[in-house]
């Protein structure tokens, strides 16, 4: 995921990222090829890469301690991305069967449908994925976009469509709750002229994110381009968690250890200088971001969203689905929402193969 801005996802042949939050097309690609590249990755989820024996593999990498760590590579190329690929360039040749190649652009095609269709589904009150595919196009093409470890991520991963010139990154090595507010706020220190928009959940916000406010509040004056959003999603609960413990451990949610309690974030962006707008309405999405993305000072759009809405991967694994289902018939007390929630995502996807 630390990769989704190297690659414009309006290439008709960009199938996305890979891994718990990856797409559709990029577990077929995997499932399906003869051969395949890595460069400067060291993704630790080998479920999702080629069954060993059915592929061959070329690894690229800069440390050589990496090579083969994940998958037993044929072709190991120690040395600096760019320049191996530039010297890889001429021994490319182009194929006259265009058939595999129109193959993967149908799925690319079909997912972003899918991914379309399921942001469109209701929720109670707003599904988060309709909040990431209204800013989708209303993004800056110089923005630099920052997403923090959670639910956030997810959506991050599927629904925003990375075009050339933006930027993006997140805690992807580590996974750690908390760095959505801060890393906006560095990348608004080294590019005070570019817009930047972070993707952060309630529990971080509670965890650092208010506090990191204070911080923006002070500098904000400073910056050629004012323009720093926080998208706060505001779902009282500490949701990636209590998805995993549905998904990986059968346990319904516990709501001791996850709910979190109620603030108001948008006012508390206001007592500090800053702008904010409270959303709890589908219909308000839209002209929310309008507002935040054309302030005048740095904004925070606290959106109250769906928690039951359920981060389908691209592939469900059989002790998934029997997880998740130990864990509604142990009383998890969303098991209708969740059904009906995970229902109509698997069907969407379905009427778009």
């Amino acid at each position: 995921l630390l990769g989704k801005d190297v690659l414009p996802d309006d290439l008709p042949y960009v199938t996305g990222s890979l891994g718990l939050l990856g797409t559709r097309p990029s577990w077929d690609l995997m499932m399906g090829c003869d051969t395949f590249i890595q460069i400067g990755s060291n993704i630790p989820y080998s479920q999702f890469l080629p069954e060993y024996g059915q592929a061959r593999g070329v690894q690229i990498d800069i440390d050589p301690r990496m090579v083969g760590l994940r998958y037993p590579m044929e072709v190991p190329l120690v040395g600096d991305a760019r320049a191996t690929l530039q010297a890889l360039l001429p021994r490319l040749h182009r194929k006259e069967d265009r058939s595999w190649r129109d193959e993967v652009e149908d799925g690319v095609r079909r997912w972003w449908e899918i991914v379309e269709d399921r942001a469109s589904s209701t929720a109670d009150p707003i599904n988060p994925q309709h909040v990431f595919a209204e800013v989708s196009p209303k993004l800056p093409d110089d923005v630099i976009l920052t997403a923090d470890s959670g639910s956030s991520a997810n959506w991050y991963a599927r629904d925003i469509k990375i075009r050339r010139g933006m930027r993006g990154s997140l805690s992807g090595t580590l996974a750690t709750m908390g760095p959505g507010t801060p890393y906006a706020f560095g990348a608004k220190m080294a590019h005070p002229d570019r817009p930047v928009v972070a993707f952060v959940g309630d529990g971080a916000m509670q965890m650092n994110g208010i506090n990191e406010l204070i911080t923006i509040a002070k500098y904000w004056r400073e910056w050629a381009d004012p323009r720093l959003v926080v998208l706060v999603l505001h779902n009282n609960d500490l949701n990636q968690v209590t998805w995993e413990q549905r998904a990986m451990a059968g346990d319904p949610k516990f709501e001791v250890s996850q709910t979190l309690p109620d603030f108001p974030y948008a006012d508390y962006a206001t007592s500090l200088g800053l702008g904010g707008r409270f959303i709890d309405r589908p219909g308000d999405v839209g002209a929310g971001w309008d507002e935040a993305l054309g302030a005048d000072r740095p904004f925070v759009l606290d959106v109250v969203t769906d928690p039951e809405v359920p981060p389908l991967p691209p592939h469900v694994e059989l002790s998934q689905a029997t997880a998740l289902t130990k864990a509604m018939l142990r009383g998890d007390p969303a098991s209708a929402e969740i059904l009906e929630q995970g229902a109509k995502g698997k069907v969407k996807e379905l009427l778009h193969r």
